[in-house]
């Protein structure tokens, strides 16, 4: 998944230390609560190469802690095991050499339960820290455990997405959790669409308004074309007569080298769609359902969206169209806390956009590229974002296994093009002549 982050300026009423040791506290809760419903055996697979293992995710996050603010900044500090610092390293290339991605499902040992040592060792550390930050290292601890707070969460929906993956090849269909995948209480209606005029407008973030990414940075001035954005997200039934009509058959709606991913995967649905009895069903995270007609399409990588969007005689919107349009909306909608990680309808509305945050990640036609002035952070941390702008593209919004504090309507997800694990979908758009 994406990212890591730019600092924020620490203000004169920066939370008291015993509020940032309760947030920790919080998050790194969060992050037990999702892996509780998994069997052991659960938190030592790997699926595929994108996918990280259960037990790997609770190690790294912990690593991160260890790694930027422990070492640095706690006296005396001693790791529960050295060989941590390799085997946890994600990609930090000037920390030291990462152990390869791709084989992390083949780390047996530690174990499951040696990694919840490590988790628990690195909690007391930081409590002990959090406890008493040295004064002189005080705004850069803070700046740090931000950054860190908001790296777990972002590991948290990568762990709903890994986890979904890992029982999803598993042809029993086993459940992670019996209410996680609850049918729409509302039927989607007819699309619409929202006109937005020409002008100049700004996006992107100024960091001194709060937390902020360091690719969603600097705050900058766009000249946007009119355009028209749907009411709400394609929906699956919606997607079934695009697939009915031969949208997976027919090359001149899409682009060579998504027709080449389509030919190269065997894609004719969604990932992990099936037939049964002549009905489509798909795998949840609470086991295999019939398909909601009524939600949001999902597990759809950009070529499959960019295909749908030119069936359809539209388009994706591009990254400016969608925040222009989502700053007129609140943070609302469907997300982690609601403890359900499947799309669900919303109900109708014949003026406003819906579901403009939550319940799926909305492709944009936009490569994920630095904005005008961009500066990655200095040092190690500084690898978070910047390396990876290039052959990504740009998602919004957020989704059902987003926490919902961590999406704003600046922030930039970013996948690859074909990657389909995500809870991706689309919103169209079209120009306004």
């Amino acid at each position: 998944m994406s990212q890591s982050g730019s600092r924020t300026s620490v203000p004169d009423e920066t939370p008291c230390v015993d509020t940032w040791l309760t947030r920790y506290r919080q998050v790194r809760e969060a992050s037990e609560a999702i892996c509780r419903p998994l069997a052991c055996e659960d938190y030592v697979i790997q699926s595929m190469p994108d996918v990280s293992p259960p037990k790997w995710h609770l190690a790294h996050v912990s690593w991160f802690f260890e790694a930027f603010l422990l070492k640095p900044f706690l006296p005396g500090y001693t790791p529960i095991d050295p060989a941590f610092d390799y085997l946890f390293n994600s990609y930090y290339e000037t920390h030291g050499a990462p152990f390869p991605r791709a084989l992390r499902g083949t780390m047996s040992r530690p174990t499951v339960a040696e990694v919840h040592a490590f988790r628990a060792h690195v909690d007391q550390a930081m409590t002990a820290l959090l406890s008493e930050p040295p004064e002189d290292a005080r705004e850069e601890i803070m700046h740090r455990v931000e950054l860190g707070l908001h790296h777990e969460q972002q590991h948290q929906e990568l762990l709903v997405m890994d986890i979904k993956h890992i029982l999803g090849m598993n042809p029993l269909h086993p459940v992670y959790r019996s209410d996680a995948a609850r049918p729409s209480a509302d039927a989607a209606g007819p699309q619409g669409w929202v006109d937005f005029p020409e002008g100049v407008r700004q996006i992107g973030r100024d960091p001194e308004t709060g937390f902020t990414f360091d690719c969603e940075t600097p705050r900058h001035r766009v000249y946007q074309a009119a355009f028209s954005l749907a009411r709400r997200p394609v929906t699956n039934a919606e997607y079934m007569a695009f697939m009915a009509d031969g949208g997976y058959e027919r090359t001149e709606l899409w682009l060579s080298d998504g027709w080449a991913a389509r030919r190269s995967h065997g894609w004719t649905a969604p990932l992990y769609w099936s037939r049964h009895d002549g009905v489509w069903h798909h795998m949840t995270l609470g086991g295999l359902k019939p398909v909601d007609p009524d939600a949001p399409v999902c597990h759809v990588s950009f070529f499959e969206a960019d295909a749908f969007a030119r069936w359809a005689g539209a388009r994706l919107p591009v990254e400016a169209e969608w925040e222009i349009a989502a700053q007129e909306y609140p943070v609302a909608g469907h997300f982690q806390g609601q403890g359900q990680y499947q799309p669900v309808a919303a109900a109708a509305s014949d003026e406003a956009l819906v579901q403009m945050y939550g319940d799926i990640w909305e492709w944009t036609a936009s490569a994920f590229r630095p904005y005008p002035g961009f500066a990655p952070l200095p040092g190690t941390l500084g690898e978070y974002n910047g390396k990876f702008m290039s052959g990504q593209m740009v998602l919004r919004g957020g989704c059902c296994a987003t926490p919902e504090h961590h999406v704003r309507d600046s922030y930039r997800n970013f996948f690859p093009p074909d990657a389909r694990w995500a809870f991706s979908g689309l919103r169209l758009a079209r120009d306004l002549t």
